[in-house]
This record gives structure tokens, C-alpha cells and sequence, in this order.
């Protein structure tokens, strides 16, 4: 079923975003506290080595970049079988931001995806934030730190392939974790993964290659190593600010197929193990009280100013404290 080649068009309906990431009751527990703990040792190592390495300029861009790969996240875009995949980013933040800031980035994404939206439980937010942040981010620097310095189409080359394999990483660790678990038989879930989330991953890597292509226009620097501290202006943030605000527009239109876990978990039994959020704030991306496409273009908005925000706040004061040792 997940290599069937047809392909569904957008669907244009009252707006809904397909949830994203592992709810509460797929995973055991034990699985829970261990990807919190690995989590939160990678992000203080992350907090710890960027805080020396944070330059005043790369700040605004790590703001710019959450919000775009936030509101990207959004766009869930058709695969085959009815299914739905959208942009995880982490290739892309280690990219454009190095390892350590790429780590606060997609982790401030991810998690307030789940504080804000409730996309994604709270106590497997540390799996949430390993899969889908720390290890995509690791897995695009890894790739790319070689090639920075040559020539474009390497780079780019390396660069998509390096997105793409981060998708399959994520689904892999899923997989896995699921099977701990014992939520599903590895031999089901590991094939039904993996084969769904290697259409996706195209797809993430098209995105990626297209979010370069343009930087490589605007911002070279970016993109060859050159590094961020010593180029830039406030226009590009503004301009940054707004693209993602102009992504959040498309948002209703994007597919209401559920994404590759969802679509998996249905197919093999597990959906129904899922735990709602103990509490509400803005469900499902949409704003209560403001119905159909105005709830989610308002909660896509909310959300794309705050992580933009909490992201430079958080890098503002581990500058300020690096200054101050």
C-alpha cells in the first residue's frame, strides 16, 4: 500500500492540519523518560558549546529560520496511498546555522509545537524533540560540513541527499521505538515506515533544495561556510518575518491526508493508543472561537511570532551570559 505511485491533489476544505508528531500512548514509558534524558543531554552539550559561538547577527537569522520552518511544517503536502508528509528541517537548520544552533532552533519548534498546538504528548515530547530536531540536525552537519566549501552543485547534491536521509533516520528511530515499545512488531511497523517516509523525504528534500536555492541568491554566505557574523542587514529579517507569515496563508490549503505515522498507525491497529492533551491552548492549529481557514491562518501567525521570538530570547541570553563569564 505505501508504494503505490497515485498521487492525491490538494484538498481544499474547512482548514485542518494533520497531527504531526507521537501522541501520548504509543510509546512505553521507559522509551519516554530514556529519549528525555538523551534529549536534554544533547541540547545542554548544544547550549553549552553554541553560547561561546552565537555572533550578534547569526541571532536574528535563527529566529527567521524557526519561524519558516515552523510555518513550512504546516503545509502538509500528498504522497502516495492517501498520505500526507510535511517538512521536518533539521537538514536545513544545521545547514544554515551550524550544529548548536540548529539543536535550540528545532527544539523550540518541536516543543512548542506541542505546548501551543498539543501536537505531539508531553511526555514523549523528548522522543518528539530527538527524532524529528537532534537527530536530523546532526545527520545534515555531519553530511554537509565537508562539502560547505565546494562547488554549488555539490553542495546542493549533498544537501538534498543529506534531508532526505534525515526523514528515513527519523521514521527508523520511530520504528524502533514503537517496537520497544511493544506498541507494534518491528517486521510491520519498521517496512510500513520506512516505505512511506521515502516518498516524504523527496519531498523534504525538494524543500530544502529550494529553500537553498533562493539563500544561495539572497545570502551566499550562508551556505559556503563563510559564516553569518559579519554580513547582514535588519531588511533581510523583515523580509524573512513576512515569507514565513506568507507560508502560514497556504496552510488551509494544504492536505488533510494524515501524515506517515498516522496513516501507519491506522494501517496497523495502534491509532487508537494515542492519548489526547491534557489541556488545550490552540488544538489541532486553529483558534477557538474563529472557524474554518481564518482559526488555522491566526494560529499559523501566533505560532510563527512566538518561536521566532522565544528562539532569539533564548539566544539573546546565552550570549549575554557568555559575555558575562
Amino acid at each position: 500500500m505505501f508504494l503505490s505511485t497515485t498521487f492525491v491533489p490538494f484538498v481544499h476544505e474547512p482548514a485542518r492540519v494533520p497531527a504531526m508528531h507521537i501522541p501520548d500512548g504509543f510509546l512505553d514509558l521507559r522509551v519516554a523518560v530514556l529519549f528525555w534524558v538523551l534529549s536534554a543531554a544533547l541540547i545542554a552539550l548544544a547550549t553549552a558549546r553554541g553560547r561561546d559561538r552565537l555572533g550578534e547577527r547569526q541571532i536574528p537569522l535563527m529566529g527567521v529560520l524557526a519561524a519558516f520552518i515552523f510555518a513550512a511544517q504546516m503545509i502538509n503536502f500528498p504522497v502516495a496511498g492517501g498520505t500526507s508528509g510535511h517538512l521536518l528541517g533539521g537538514a536545513l537548520a544545521a545547514i544554515l546555522l551550524g550544529p548548536w544552533a540548529g539543536t535550540l532552533v528545532m527544539t523550540a519548534v518541536v516543543g512548542l509545537q506541542g505546548l501551543l498546538f498539543q501536537d505531539g504528548g508531553l511526555v514523549v515530547m523528548g522522543a518528539n524533540i530527538f527524532n524529528m530536531g537532534l537527530l536530523t540536525v546532526l545527520i545534515g552537519y555531519g553530511m554537509y560540513r565537508g562539502v560547505a566549501g565546494r562547488g554549488r552543485g555539490t553542495r546542493l547534491a549533498v544537501a538534498g541527499i543529506a534531508a532526505w536521509l534525515s526523514v528515513m533516520a527519523a521514521a527508523l528511530v520511530t520504528s524502533l521505538q514503537l517496537w520497544i515499545s511493544g506498541t507494534s512488531a518491528l517486521a510491520l511497523v519498521l517496512p510500513a515506515m520506512l516505505a512511506v517516509h521515502a516518498v516524504i523525504g523527496l519531498g523534504e528534500a525538494v524543500i530544502t533544495l529550494a529553500a537553498l536555492g533562493f539563500i544561495e541568491q539572497v545570502r551566499p554566505d550562508l551556505t559556503t561556510g563563510a559564516g553569518v557574523r559579519e554580513r547582514g542587514g535588519r531588511g533581510w529579517v523583515a523580509g524573512g518575518l513576512l515569507a514565513a507569515l506568507a507560508v502560514v496563508l497556504l496552510a488551509p490549503y494544504a492536505s488533510t491526508h494524515p501524515d506517515g505515522l498516522e496513516r501507519v498507525a491506522e494501517s496497523l491497529g495502534f491509532l487508537n493508543a494515542g492519548q489526547p492533551a491534557p489541556f488545550n491552548v490552540l488544538p489541532d492549529y486553529a483558534v477557538p472561537g474563529l472557524s474554518g481557514n481564518a482559526g488555522t491562518i491566526v494560529a499559523g501567525a501566533i505560532g510563527v511570532l512566538v518561536v521566532a521570538a522565544v528562539v532569539v530570547v533564548i539566544a539573546r541570553s546565552l550570549r549575554r551570559r557568555a559575555a558575562s563569564a
